[in-house]
């Protein structure tokens, strides 16, 4: 598997010889089958083929296809962004003039061979008039779009408002007006309100066109409640998200009023993408501190259902400036700026006019290196091409008057009649000309203060080949992580390492600029958009597949009516339950979110099960066990006053609530442990705060529910690798890893090993002669306490027959391991000793009767007998059923004890018609059994 949200293209991952004679789909890994796809990759005819997509993306920019859709492909893939790659311009009532852009989505979607892509966003522009509609409808359909058709009020409150003035700016770390700062503020609740009524609007246009099958794809934080809208309309709809910008950290995320629901949207997708690891890993953490969710190595898990997390980095379509270079347009203006700079060493910015661009900041550190290398003067200058965007937004003006005040105060001041050292431009280029501003360039300066990728750098250094000029390169740019090793890394903020880091680029000798591109280019060539798009699109089809994988061994929902009629007509009933999830009164969270530690740390009965357990224990062909890992005295105060088995700290101590406590533990049981796990555990309880001890009989619990997430479970690291090198390196004990816990206890306390020796005692102290014929076992148990559902179980469906682990089962179990369906389980038990029947029974007849049985079977067990449920649980699991909630176990208990013969009829009958007892559902409280 790969590193937990990490970018799955990396070539870090050691490489194992691989037979490419199998094809993709039987891949033993996910790792394994993109070291083949990389393979498969390298040995085609790469100069073709890179000729081959070149003409395929001039194609679609500049004679614009009839369509981008390939008719013979039949899996498609639906884009769904903002805004189409066209714009619509009308040339009549019923005609209009669509004209593609050469986007890097649309490069990086062109490669994409398995699937046919169609486009989903808007156009652009705003149609009042239905013929229009139809019309522009008509005309994107004929080219292979899908259009959304916003009003202007809603887009001016959906993209200008919510996406550009508060998701926008929250993401890059400019933080909110403080207008926007109060969760109350009319304006802020209008505009979120404006971004779901968009979201609907895209979720209805994907309905509208999807075909069962299709792959959908969304994109940027425009749409980051359209997944959940999606899976609302269809579970099985496989859909993916990608953020282009960076995403924040959880501190700076959770500032935003409305923060649950978006992170809810996302993780309706099956797979999220972010451009580095950092922002996949920021998201993660939102999750886990905002949600509450588990966050896992693959993603994030809520209620059993894994979202999948990772990180790929966009690229370029690298060729296409390298043959741009060699083309007579490109090589005209070199020659025309080669002249024009003669004698003088060029730097370069290509920016967006944007905040986050730092350009004032790299004009003051040009500033500072002209201050401080007075020989440099005449010799350098810097050419700053600062495209405009939203130049009504009163921001960007100001920062526009900023950066025109410092280059005339520059050039001012260290220019002459002749030359200036910064020529600033406040316009686009054109793609021939930015190519020939790369190829001469000595040193380019990317200062971002903060950017997803930044696509600039890549594309100078595929203009590179020849020059292999420096990069001075911001940390705080996605780019950073992948061409950090060839670049000059600089903090923007920090004014003189950044005037440092131009004199070091420009004094640097030939041999390290050299071994620095190369470096740099080997990442950008093989790393290009298509390679993006194709990964993300087979990480999906991937996340899916494994997503059923997992659906598959989920148990499906007991059969409640089925159950209850085997209750009926079985004649010696056994039930185990466990307790804590299961029979517990659910806690409703304060605030709706954060658990609340006193009140969870009570854990009581569900109060509307006393009088369920009073006629099932009434019944005298019904015995029940109380199976749980919580202490003597908790079963004590909770059951006490029943007719029940309890069996507590995981089975190792039992007794009837009219009896006394024995113990079921191993003879010889090694405890010398204790006291040195106490110590550490105590120790670790100190450090992490809200976390606590539970010392029970045969076990210790290190429990860090409460604790702040992420750093409890660095210090669970820290406390395994301590006991494993230390207490516990020597002794016969196992480590349990729970959600949220560290539990300790002997090797062989399990709670499905001592349920032989517990139902030992039970057929012993009953004198049962009725051989049990129906099994019931519930429980939330962790997965170490699982083997209780299979102990019991008569058929074992779920293991194949040549599985080791069916086996050793079979063995344990005494078996033959026929595994038969409809064939029957039977256990057989030590003979009672005959002083011990003679004192507790009088009856000549019963003694008769107890030794008819005495070491023979007494447990005559029939599949469609045996039903074992796990609670609260969507993950796999050794269990045929699952019930949510110790609400739904409330409910099935009541309908058994409705069928229960002992129970009054005239109450029975209002219990049937009611449906068994029912109570409000509020959030369960997790607690490890």
């Amino acid at each position: 598997m790969p590193t937990p949200y990490s970018n799955t293209n990396s070539s870090s991952a050691p490489l194992v010889p691989l037979n490419l004679n199998l094809p993709p789909s039987l891949a033993s890994s996910r790792v394994e089958r993109l070291v083949r796809e990389r393979q498969l990759r390298r040995n085609d005819d790469q100069p073709e083929s890179v000729q081959e997509s070149h003409e395929q993306v001039q194609d679609h920019t500049q004679e614009q296809p009839d369509s981008p859709l390939t008719p013979d492909r039949q899996q498609r893939l639906l884009v769904v962004a903002n805004r189409l790659p066209v714009s619509a311009t009308r040339k009549g009532d019923d005609q209009w003039s669509l004209e593609v852009s050469a986007g890097g989505l649309v490069s990086a979607l062109l490669g994409v061979k398995q699937f046919q892509v169609v486009w989903i966003g808007r156009p652009g522009v705003y149609v009042q008039d239905e013929l229009g509609k139809q019309s522009l409808a008509k005309a994107l359909e004929e080219k292979g779009f899908v259009g959304v058709l916003l009003d202007e009020e809603t887009v001016d409150q959906y993209y200008n408002g919510y996406c550009n003035n508060v998701l926008w700016p929250l993401f890059h770390y400019i933080g909110l007006r403080q207008e926007d700062r109060l969760a109350a503020t009319r304006s802020l609740q209008s505009q979120f309100g404006a971004y779901k009524r968009a979201n609907r609007l895209f979720a209805d246009a994907v309905i509208k066109h999807y075909q069962e099958g299709d792959f959908v794809w969304t994109h940027d934080y425009h749409l980051m409640v359209l997944p959940s809208y999606l899976k609302e309309h269809d579970p099985r709809m496989k859909v993916g998200w990608f953020l282009h910008t960076p995403f924040p950290s959880s501190e700076i995320y959770r500032t935003l009023p409305l923060r649950s629901e978006l992170l809810q949207g996302v993780l309706g997708a099956d797979l999220v993408g972010f451009h580095t690891y950092d922002y996949a890993r920021h998201f993660v953490s939102a999750c886990t501190r905002i949600l509450g969710l588990e966050g896992t190595p693959e993603g994030v898990e809520d209620q059993g259902k894994i979202t999948r997390v990772a990180a790929f980095p966009v690229g370029i379509d690298s060729e296409r400036c390298i043959q741009a270079v060699e083309t007579d347009a490109v090589k005209k203006h070199i020659e025309e700026l080669s002249a024009r700079f003669a004698g003088r060493k060029v730097m370069l910015g290509v920016d967006r006019l944007d905040p986050i661009k730092g350009i004032p900041q790299k004009l003051l550190a040009f500033e500072k290196f002209l201050e401080e290398n007075p020989h440099w003067r005449d010799k350098v200058i810097l050419v700053q091409i600062a495209v405009p965007t939203r130049q009504d937004v009163l921001e960007y003006q100001k920062l526009a008057s900023q950066v025109h005040e410092i280059v005339g105060r520059i050039n001012g001041r260290y220019g002459s009649l002749t030359t200036v050292p910064i020529h600033h431009l406040d316009r686009s280029m054109k793609f021939p000309e930015l190519c020939a501003l790369y190829t001469i360039t000595d040193v380019l300066l990317v200062t971002s203060l903060r950017d997803g990728m930044n696509l600039v750098s890549y594309e100078f250094v595929a203009c590179q080949n020849e020059k292999k000029g420096a990069l001075v390169l911001s940390e705080f740019a996605g780019a950073a992580q992948s061409l950090g090793a060839g670049s000059i890394l600089v903090n923007p903020w920090n004014i003189i390492e950044t005037a440092n880091a131009i004199g070091e680029a420009l004094n640097m000798p030939e041999e390290e600029r050299e071994e620095r591109h190369r470096l740099n280019f080997m990442h950008v060539t093989p790393h290009s958009a298509q390679v993006w798009a194709e990964t993300f699109t087979s990480e999906l089809n991937d996340s899916i597949l494994e997503a059923e994988l997992r659906t598959l061994h989920i148990p499906p929902q007991l059969p409640s009516d089925k159950v209850v009629t085997k209750f009926a007509e079985s004649k010696n009933r056994l039930m185990i339950l466990g307790f804590n999830s299961a029979l517990t009164a659910p806690v409703e969270a304060p605030r709706g979110r954060a658990p609340d530690q006193i009140r969870e740390m009570k854990i009581r009965l569900h109060p509307n099960l006393e009088e369920v357990f009073n006629v099932l224990c009434s019944d005298p062909r019904t015995t029940i066990v109380i199976l749980s890992g919580s202490e003597r005295a908790v079963l004590d105060e909770a059951f006490g006053e029943f007719d029940m088995w309890l069996a507590a700290e995981n089975g190792m101590f039992l007794r009837h609530t009219q009896g006394e406590w024995m113990t079921t533990m191993p003879e010889h049981l090694n405890m010398d442990w204790v006291e040195s796990v106490q110590l550490v555990f105590d120790y670790f309880c100190e450090r992490t705060p809200r976390s606590f001890v539970e010392a029970r009989g045969t076990s210790l619990v290190w429990n860090y529910k409460y604790a702040d997430v992420e750093f409890g479970r660095v210090q669970a690291r820290d406390m395994l690798q301590h006991l494993w090198t230390g207490p516990i390196s020597n002794a016969a004990v196992d480590v349990v890893q729970g959600g949220r816990s560290v539990e300790v206890r002997p090797v062989g306390v399990s709670k499905g090993s001592a349920i032989d020796r517990i139902l030992g005692e039970i057929v012993h102290s009953k004198h049962m002669v009725t051989p049990i014929d129906f099994v019931m076992c519930i429980g939330h148990f962790l997965s170490k306490d699982e083997d209780i559902y299979t102990f019991f179980e008569p058929e074992l469906p779920f293991l194949e027959s040549g599985n080791s682990s069916a086996k050793v089962l079979d063995k344990r179990l005494g078996s033959k391991g026929s595994g038969k369906l409809g064939g029957s389980r039977l256990k057989s038990y030590p003979p009672m000793s005959p002083d011990r029947v003679v004192r507790k029974i009088d009856d000549e007849r019963l003694i008769e009767d107890a030794g008819r049985w005495e070491g023979s079977s007494v447990l005559d067990l029939k599949g469609e007998n045996y039903f074992s449920c796990a609670v609260g649980t969507m993950k796999r699991s050794l269990a045929r059923y699952c019930l949510n909630s110790s609400d739904e176990v409330l409910t099935f208990l009541s309908s058994l004890a409705a069928a229960s013969e002992s129970f009054p009829q005239k109450r029975s009958d209002s219990f049937k018609r009611n449906g068994g007892w029912h109570s409000p559902t509020p959030r369960v409280v997790a607690v490890d059994n």
